[in-house]
């Protein structure tokens, strides 16, 4: 990946920093353009994500009923993010996953700073990645790294870590892992993909976490918690950490905000499914705002295909449809090296993806 130039160490928590920023926010923070937001009245109601719920899933597979996978296709189509309930994770290991990671942001400063991002990496503790000195930041801090394959793993970040949060996330992330299985296998055959393929790509792939955590802001009309972006990712899993919303989706071309059930996921298309349904699946801009008076706490599992596995239309669709492919096909590594060095936003991206004078696919 592209080596990137980190903000200076007396950059390295806008936590510590906002509390100095009472009465206004910094020009480097001031996001000039940004879109409004969807406000709802009687006459136009507010739109929700759809909710899934796995155990009927399940049900409907073991009794050979496909309108699930229908549904499921049509949901992933339309709007590329839905809220999964009954998802089989235990209950207690999210509760305590979301105590750590506010534990781990209550730690002092200079705990936090022994995992600061050093230069020119993507991994650690920190915030906005600089690619240039007029960048806009991000009213966040993040922690970003990688968590498999296991020898991509940075031996001062996840084993390092403070044992209470290190055994929890080890095992969160166990649990994501199957959960994530299991829905590309129910993705990829809602769109006529071979379980195997999809197997052979995504098991013991390419995963990562983001932990990020969003000051108030004395002037949130300014400023974005997470600028619009698609994840360059197979799925998102989101946990939504504490009781703030923030999160934000567009379709349509309109943005509206993610009203978050207290028991669910929520789980986002990424631009590699898109590829690979050969564009009948949505991989969804998304973007986070923020408040003037509480903060904001989330944690993100992005889940890939093995780096060295080819990223493109799924073989096994483009055979089972007869559809022409609409998309390159890369290895996934240079696919990664691709995107961050071309330093765009996934749909950017997307379009450079796309083989020249295809139509988009239509379900």
């Amino acid at each position: 990946m592209a080596s990137s130039q980190p903000l200076s160490p007396s950059h390295g928590s806008l936590q510590e920093l906002a509390k100095e920023f009472k009465l206004g926010v910094p020009d480097r923070y001031i996001q000039e353009h940004r879109e409004t937001t969807f406000v709802s009245n009687s006459s136009s109601p507010l739109p929700s994500i759809p909710v899934i719920d796995l155990n009927d899933f399940i049900i409907s597979i073991l009794e050979s009923n496909n309108d699930q996978l229908k549904s499921l296709r049509s949901v992933c189509h339309e709007w590329g993010i839905f809220q999964l309930v009954n998802h089989g994770v235990d209950k207690l290991l999210v509760e305590k996953m979301k105590k750590e990671t506010i534990e781990f942001f209550n730690l002092p400063l200079e705990e936090k700073l022994r995992y600061k991002l050093k230069g020119g990496d993507y991994q650690g503790y920190g915030q906005t990645i600089l690619h240039s000195q007029d960048q806009k930041i991000d009213w966040a801090d993040r922690f970003y790294m990688i968590t498999n394959p296991l020898h991509r793993r940075k031996s001062h970040l996840l084993p390092d870590f403070p044992p209470s949060l290190r055994d929890t996330m080890e095992n969160y992330l166990q649990e994501l892992q199957k959960l994530a299985m299991t829905l590309f296998s129910l993705i990829g055959q809602a769109v006529n993909i071979d379980k195997q393929e999809m197997v052979d790509i995504f098991e013991d792939g390419m995963q990562s976490v983001r932990m990020t955590y969003y000051p108030p802001c004395p002037q949130p009309d300014l400023v974005m918690g997470l600028t619009p972006h698609s994840d360059a990712a197979g799925i998102t899993i989101l946990l939504q950490v504490n009781e703030v919303q923030g999160l934000q989706v567009k379709k349509d071309g309109v943005w509206f905000p993610v009203n978050f059930r207290p028991d669910a996921f929520v789980v986002n298309v990424g631009d590699i499914l898109e590829i690979m349904s050969n564009g009948v699946y949505n991989s969804i801009e998304h973007r986070a705002t923020v408040n003037t008076t509480n903060e904001r706490i989330s944690l993100a599992m992005f889940f890939n295909p093995k780096l060295e596995a080819d990223v493109g239309p799924a073989k096994s669709l483009l055979t089972n449809t007869g559809e022409p492919p609409l998309y390159q096909t890369v290895v996934m590594e240079q696919y990664l090296k691709d995107f961050f060095s071309r330093k765009l936003n996934g749909k950017t991206f997307l379009e450079k993806m796309k083989i020249r004078n295809c139509e988009s696919s239509e379900t």
